[in-house]
């Protein structure tokens, strides 16, 4: 079996487009490999977080990912930190890398944007990421198309590291969207789906209550022209929403055409909102039930065990390989 490595941040309520683009999946990988999920709290302190509210959101996303479907008897979960492996590795694939490299990441310049300066985690936030996936002889990555710059630093590194020590890494390949499967904001959709955005209506979270759904779908950015036809250059709004109806129904995008050929944008809003809401709907149910449950702790605690068991065999042979310690 092949190994799979993903995590998410835990800032803030999981939107459909984390959920359509990755999570999804997190779950479908777990039937044929041995999958282990990360919530990585560390990456989210590159910029300030209240304790409480990340205690909190390390939880909230914790329970999604069961809610989603996947299974922790087949996959290990559990909170970044309390691996102590990460942040060792990190340091070492520091140390291998150069700042030339990570100046021409394109996520870093994006967020550094109009800033003299910028936290010293953001710039190596990278580094990070790589050790989180190489701490565990990581195979395959499920991740957006927006960080396939960052599984390329990874795989550039472990490289150049196995060049100079034989043997230290597993050289992983990334496992990117399906053409069409990038799900966009509501309200813009040139622009990705974000849990950042100001306008709420821009995203529909997982959590989200129906009256919230129904209301930034039927506001969604959509075109004068009225015709339901797939085209994300010419009519990226409806299109957005197609591919969102595509993936929640199980539907081709050619037959949702078909299906609502002759009507308007209206009817297919509706419908779209009808066929999200059945869809969240039971994700909403099972997390209530495991969200608050002595289960989750007892979860986490075992996946950080099992995690912890496979990263110091990674680190033993790092160091051995490196001339660390005695």
């Amino acid at each position: 079996m092949k190994r799979v490595f993903s995590g998410v941040q835990p800032t803030g309520n999981i939107h459909i487009g984390n959920y359509l683009g990755a999570l999804k999946q997190f779950v479908e990988l777990q039937k044929e490999n041995q999958c282990i999920y990360c919530i990585v709290d560390m990456h989210s302190i590159t910029f300030p977080q209240d304790p409480k509210q990340l205690k909190k959101n390390i939880l909230d996303v914790a329970a999604l990912y069961m809610a989603v479907g996947i299974d922790t008897k087949k996959s290990i979960v559990f909170v970044q930190s309390d691996v102590p492996g990460h942040a060792e590795l990190a340091w070492i694939l520091a140390c291998n890398s150069y700042t030339g490299e990570l100046s021409r990441m394109t996520q870093f310049k994006q967020k550094n944007k109009g800033r003299e300066s910028a936290p010293t985690g953001l710039f190596t936030y990278p580094i990070l990421m790589a050790a989180d996936i190489l701490l565990y002889d990581t195979d395959i990555v499920p991740v957006g198309n927006d960080q396939k710059q960052h599984i390329e630093l990874c795989r550039d590194i472990a490289i150049r590291i196995n060049n100079r020590y034989k043997n230290t890494f597993v050289v992983p390949d990334g496992r990117f969207l399906k053409a069409g499967a990038r799900i966009m904001a509501l309200d813009d959709p040139l622009s990705k789906m974000s849990k950042s955005a100001e306008n709420i209506h821009s995203r529909i979270s997982l959590l989200d209550e129906e009256t919230k759904i129904k209301k930034s779908i039927m506001r969604a950015t959509t075109d004068s022209e009225g015709s339901i036809k797939f085209d994300m250059k010419e009519k990226p709004g409806i299109s957005n929403l197609m591919n969102i109806y595509s993936v929640f129904s199980g539907m081709e995008i050619c037959e949702v055409e078909k299906t609502f050929e002759g009507k308007g944008y209206g009817d297919f809003k509706k419908e779209l909102v009808q066929v999200t809401k059945e869809s969240l709907t039971p994700i909403k149910e099972k997390y209530e039930e495991i969200r608050h449950s002595k289960e989750l702790l007892d979860i986490l605690k075992d996946g950080a065990e099992r995690a912890n068991t496979i990263s110091e065999k990674t680190i033993k042979r790092v160091k051995e390989n490196f001339g660390l310690g005695l």
